[in-house]
């Protein structure tokens, strides 16, 4: 029987939402992703959990009726637009992303009449809307390998995020990107301050950054990755320390798997309220109501897909 009141649901003990959500899940022969900066007990029950990019070609892979996000908006739109024919269900509407609000599809069409013939590489945290008018998509994992991709004497439009446009910048050595003045809030708060201070705490410590951190704060770490790039080095770098200057949740994921990896966040106060909407109540009614549904219009998915694809394709 479905509970209909979100407060009934967050009120059952986690051991019976967790096995309400899994036996639900295979009813509906559905698959959970979990973005790495999802709260742990979410990414705990996910079949998939991983970065932006990781989680693109995971969507396109499955044969699943139903993908439920535990994501940001954007997230769950992209899983639509690479699997038009299955049911895609985000548990809380409301988690949208404020770092692709910095663009608007009508922004972008106007930039680039401001540079003609410029191509126009979106970042994955972008709208559908802005997806559709872009020439190509990235990641912040291959952002670079993208403009790698485009020829030299092209200018490039790069949105939204001003600090990963700068790392790209400095990674190609190409001067004629444009880069949107638009930034991931928890991100662009990191300072040299929390870096230093960092390092004064876990002194054996590698520091690795995001490159949606601001420039300064990518200049004085050990390495600059992508969440998937941390996730890797404190794999292949067991028994180690390590500082992390993104969101805590992927603190907490790699603190989850692999617990003689020491772990520290560069900052205890770097949390994405938006990703940390989503609870393990609102999976279960998710599942069991089927709510909320993602759909993205056809005409923006066909011309979206296309940047999709190019970028899949690299």
């Amino acid at each position: 029987m479905s509970i209909k009141s979100l407060l009934e649901y967050a009120r059952m003990p986690q051991d019976e939402l967790i096995e309400r959500i899994l036996s639900k899940k295979e009813e509906l022969d559905a698959v959970i992703f979990a973005h790495n900066y999802q709260r742990i007990e979410v990414q705990r029950i996910a079949d998939f959990r991983g970065d932006s990019l990781e989680l693109a070609r995971k969507a396109k892979e499955l044969d699943a009726k139903i993908i439920l996000f535990c994501g940001v908006m954007f997230m769950a739109e992209t899983a639509k637009i690479l699997n038009p024919e299955k049911t895609v269900l985000i548990p809380d509407v409301q988690s949208g992303c404020p770092l692709a609000a910095h663009a608007s599809a009508d922004d972008v069409i106007a930039m680039k009449k401001k540079f003609p013939n410029y191509a126009v590489v979106s970042y994955i945290n972008s709208s559908a809307e802005v997806k559709a008018v872009s020439d190509i998509i990235c990641t912040s994992a291959n952002s670079v390998k993208v403009v790698n991709s485009i020829p030299k004497e092209r200018g490039i439009i790069f949105l939204p995020d001003k600090n990963l446009c700068h790392y790209t910048k400095t990674q190609t050595h190409r001067e004629n990107i444009v880069c949107w003045d638009g930034n991931c809030y928890v991100h662009d708060r990191f300072t040299v301050e929390d870096l230093k201070d960092a390092r004064g705490k876990h002194p054996k410590a590698k520091i690795i950054v995001h490159p949606e951190a601001p420039p300064d704060v990518q200049e004085d770490a050990d390495f600059i990755a992508s969440t998937g790039g941390m996730y890797r080095f404190a794999k292949e770098h067991r028994g180690e320390e390590i500082v992390l200057g993104t969101e805590v949740g992927m603190v907490e994921r790699i603190n989850d798997e692999f617990p003689d990896t020491s772990t520290f966040p560069m900052s205890e106060i770097a949390l994405c309220s938006n990703m940390k909407l989503i609870t393990l109540a609102k999976v279960a009614r998710s599942l069991d109501e089927k709510i909320f549904e993602v759909v993205v219009p056809d005409e923006i998915a066909e011309r979206a897909k296309i940047a999709i694809e190019k970028m899949l394709a690299l």
